[in-house]
């Protein structure tokens, strides 16, 4: 592939370095001949590299897929632009039920149960809560392994059932938006308006490798954001910095934030 080291040094030494590899192959062997070529579940980060990729290639065409829509976590697929028929992303939806009363299961229960398993978190997509249980989207192959061998989540008995894609509802989050003033755009003063805490924690969490800016490690408390910029807090959600809307009298700067809860 044309460009492909210029691609790999671009995102060599971030923690997309050999994704971007493993998807230049998957273009590359699309190029040569296969009709598709689908990629394991990726961070929404991801699908700007295969956007790259894509654009040095016209002979493909890129789509993405994540079970339903609005997903975070999806596959993408490289297509040869004469291909006309369907694609197979071997995707599945795994309902899991357990007993009401333990109604307060959460996110990160279900989440830890799986990666106590040894499963690999490219095999699953989103893990959408619901008050009866949660549906995993996840590589159609899994199914029958979850269905022998995740039987319970922190010690509550589960069960594991497919459920059929159509049926999921379209993701719906609620959005709270933030108008605030920060005495600059360093990270740490985003993260402490955005996410409701102190300056200093704010700080602790980036240290502590609990911040992303754009699905990347963020590098540092000191980091400049950007308009566009996503910021995720681990345990906390993500926000967009949406908009600098102006500087107040006292000096500081004026931002607009979008928290997705």
């Amino acid at each position: 592939m044309k460009n492909r080291d210029r691609i790999i040094r671009y995102y060599k030494g971030t923690d997309n370095g050999e994704l971007a590899a493993r998807l230049i192959d998957l273009a590359d062997s699309v190029a040569k001949g296969r009709p598709y070529a689908v990629s394991e579940f990726v961070s929404p980060g991801a699908v700007q590299i295969g956007e790259t990729i894509q654009a040095h290639v016209p002979s493909l065409v890129l789509r993405v897929f994540g079970g339903y829509e609005g997903a975070e976590r999806v596959k993408l697929a490289f297509v040869s632009a004469d291909y006309e028929g369907s694609v197979d992303f071997n995707v599945t939806a795994c309902r899991v039920t357990w007993d009401a009363r333990y109604r307060l299961l959460s996110h990160r229960d279900v989440l830890g149960s799986l990666m106590g398993l040894g499963i690999s978190r490219e095999r699953f997509g989103d893990i959408i809560m619901q008050e009866d249980g949660a549906v995993i989207l996840a590589d159609t192959l899994l199914l029958a392994y979850l269905q022998q061998n995740f039987v319970k989540i922190a010690m509550v008995p589960v069960t594991v059932s497919q459920m059929v894609l159509k049926d999921i509802m379209p993701r719906q989050e609620k959005i709270k938006e933030i108008k605030t003033t920060v005495a600059s755009l360093r990270l740490d003063a985003i993260v402490s308006s955005g996410f409701g805490i102190s300056r200093t924690k704010a700080a602790e969490a980036i240290k502590g490798d609990r911040i992303q800016v754009n699905w990347q490690p963020a590098k540092g408390p000191s980091q400049d954001v950007q308009e566009g910029d996503v910021i995720s807090m681990r345990g906390k959600g993500r926000m967009e910095m949406t908009q600098i809307t102006g500087t107040s009298r006292k000096g500081r700067t004026g931002v607009l934030l979008k928290r997705y809860m």
